[in-house]
């Protein structure tokens, strides 16, 4: 399945609250839990106004279908091609 990063802008959300990241999570697994196709979501980020969440789904339609049941905004759905880091640099060619 392919492995997507979605960015949401949310005021403020790095100050959100262990209380409000438990009932973001808990209707984000709702969601999932009734899409009825495979979903993961593996993670997100809070920086500064901004969420940054890594899901994998059949397609970005899916992603959006999330968000939008979900009520959670998705400004920026993109497919993760390739990852990389400091051993990256080590790897054979």
């Amino acid at each position: 399945m392919p492995k997507f990063i979605v960015e949401r802008n949310i005021p403020g959300a790095d100050t959100l609250t262990r209380d409000d990241l438990r009932d973001i999570s808990a209707k984000s697994n709702s969601v999932v839990d009734g899409l009825g196709v495979p979903y993961v979501w593996h993670h997100t980020y809070a920086a500064g106004d901004k969420l940054y969440c890594v899901h994998e789904a059949e397609s970005a339609d899916v992603i959006y279908r999330h968000a939008k049941e979900g009520g959670f905004p998705a400004d920026l759905v993109a497919e993760i091609k390739n990852t990389f880091g400091p051993d990256t640099a080590n790897s054979a060619a």
